[in-house]
């Protein structure tokens, strides 16, 4: 079982308000006796906290409000001693306004390297006054902010999926993916298990930036809908390459080290592809966030629940031939009563 910890809330250990990291290893033994096999752990990472800490602005430091690199390193020896695995939450679609690299990148020219490891872009009509685009935020409004120049005069856009201050990566400059290795690495040296990966099915955009036929659709559903800035074919790289990050690690000492992806595509199929066997150890399904009220909903969740078994999804390159695929339906297939429709499904049901 894997709790989820909220670090500002779960524990504070100074009286000032404000849960910690020393907290968090204060109550590893009562989570512990919850029967509690790993933690996963939010964003501690220094942010100004436009986003609860999902708006990163240092993704190798503690913000200082939860306590230091020495705090972390102690609570993962008190993890390890009562055999409670840590995983991390990593933001690799956006960062933080306050991020050096998009700072350097304000400061930068248009065209600058500094501005190729972000979106940014001319704008359309009389003196560039229209955002490049008409796609619009998942928190609503334009996904478009127009700098001010050097010069004082306006200038380009930068592109942001969530908020303004949460500039998103150009994950086709190779910089951005050589930064992530690092970083995975800096944590994996320091003893993590893993890591939950946010907005795993974003990162990509399409090449081209082209209009969308439904520009408000991601604001409307508040979800990740618009399908040429989520679900890009070469996310997939990526998991393929931190997969193989971990497994690196894993070879070395025999623990296992897992990569958990929050993803949210259209239909099971796509969602099946994040989780063939050399890209994520497991993903969110939320389709089960909209069951209905059953007494056996796991058996009725999806209309197309996925499996692991041989074929038909095509697997990576290179990868073995067991993967993930979607099953018939169940007015079809007629699947037992209570039996799970989950990606990937569990060796053993989770203890509550």
């Amino acid at each position: 079982m894997i709790y989820q910890v909220y670090v500002r809330s779960f524990l504070d250990s100074t009286g000032d308000g404000i849960g910690d990291l020393a907290g968090v290893r204060a109550g590893l033994p009562y989570l512990k006796k919850l029967g509690v096999d790993g933690i996963w752990l939010s964003p501690f990472y220094p942010s100004p906290q436009h986003d609860h800490g999902y708006d990163v602005a240092d993704y190798r430091d503690v913000d200082p409000l939860f306590g230091d690199l020495a705090e972390f390193d102690l609570l993962m020896a008190a993890a390890r001693r009562l055999g409670i695995r840590v995983l991390l939450d990593i933001v690799p679609n956006h960062c933080s306004s306050e991020h050096p690299w998009f700072r350097e990148a304000l400061a930068s020219a248009p065209g600058s390297p500094a501005r190729a490891r972000f979106h940014f872009a001319d704008g359309r009509g009389p003196g560039g006054a229209e955002p490049p685009n008409n796609w619009h935020a998942m928190f609503g409004g334009p996904a478009w902010t127009r700098v001010t120049e050097a010069d004082g005069r306006p200038g380009q856009w930068y592109l942001h999926m969530f908020t303004p201050e949460q500039p998103d990566w150009n994950w086709r400059n190779p910089r951005t993916p050589e930064e992530f290795d690092r970083t995975l690495r800096f944590w994996l040296d320091r003893g993590v298990d893993g890591f939950r990966i946010d907005v795993a099915a974003g990162l990509y955009k399409h090449p081209a930036l082209p209009d969308s036929d439904d520009p408000e659709a991601d604001a409307r559903t508040r979800d990740s809908v618009n399908p040429l800035a989520w679900n890009q074919p070469e996310v997939h790289d990526v998991w393929r390459r931190w997969r193989a990050t971990c497994e690196e690690y894993t070879a070395r000492d025999g623990r296992e080290r897992l990569l958990v992806g929050e993803v949210s595509v259209p239909t099971a199929r796509e969602h099946a592809r994040y989780v063939r066997p050399d890209e994520l150890h497991q993903a969110f399904f939320f389709d089960l966030l909209g069951a209905p009220g059953t007494p056996t909903p796991s058996a009725r969740s999806s209309p197309r629940p996925c499996r692991t078994s041989p074929a038909p999804v095509p697997p990576s390159p290179g990868s073995s031939t067991t993967t993930t695929r979607c099953a018939p339906s169940p007015a079809t297939a007629n699947p037992p009563p209570g039996a799970a429709a989950s990606v990937p499904p569990a060796p053993a049901p989770p203890r509550c």
